[in-house]
């Protein structure tokens, strides 16, 4: 009788390991939640820094501060566009605007995107426009396209793993939508 209680106690020790390992198999196959994928994705967002070119600042008396009515919307339809005389790029400096979302330098005037959930910034992107633009530095994701400008470091981006740029993008689809056109790439001289 104790070695048939003995035998049950084992039957059901070990039905209980397989069904411990069985649900650890199942979690690591099944496919994250979109809210994982946010929760991810802000992380990441936050953690590369993405608001310190993509947020337009706003001055407090410690330094500029992200603009929160306006992040991630890029630089600013209503901002002057910066220019630079030519001393400027001949010496090969760069301009920052003062909210950090203007660049001039050798390269021309570039402007950060608006990367929020509008149709002006990645609305109507799809997963692979954005790796494209992402890893690969094209603009708009456009395999045609050109290239991102600096300071956009696309280059230190190349080796995120496919699942992490999927949950970036998944929390900027996320993000509050921001209408903001941003003007163009201007080539040095325009």
């Amino acid at each position: 009788m104790k070695s048939l209680f003995a035998i049950m106690i084992l039957a059901v020790f070990v039905s209980s390991l397989n069904s411990c390992v069985s649900a650890k198999t199942d979690a690591a196959t099944t496919a994250p939640t979109k809210d994982s994928l946010i929760k991810r994705g802000a992380y990441l967002v936050n953690a590369m820094g993405c608001n310190d070119c993509h947020s337009p600042k706003k001055m407090g008396p410690h330094g500029p501060f992200v603009d929160t009515a306006r992040a991630l919307s890029g630089f600013p339809s209503d901002a002057p566009v910066p220019v630079a005389n030519a001393e400027v790029t001949k010496n090969h400096q760069i301009i920052f605007t003062g909210d950090l979302t203007g660049y001039v330098g050798p390269w021309g005037t570039s402007f950060s995107a608006n990367i929020t959930s509008d149709a002006t910034g990645i609305g109507n992107w799809s997963l692979d426009q954005f790796k494209l633009a992402f890893q690969s530095g094209k603009y708009m994701g456009l395999k045609e396209g050109r290239p991102l400008m600096p300071p956009m470091p696309w280059e230190n981006f190349a080796k995120v793993n496919n699942a992490d740029v999927e949950a970036i993008f998944t929390y900027l689809k996320s993000t509050k939508p921001v209408k903001n056109v941003v003007p163009s790439y201007r080539p040095p001289g325009k």
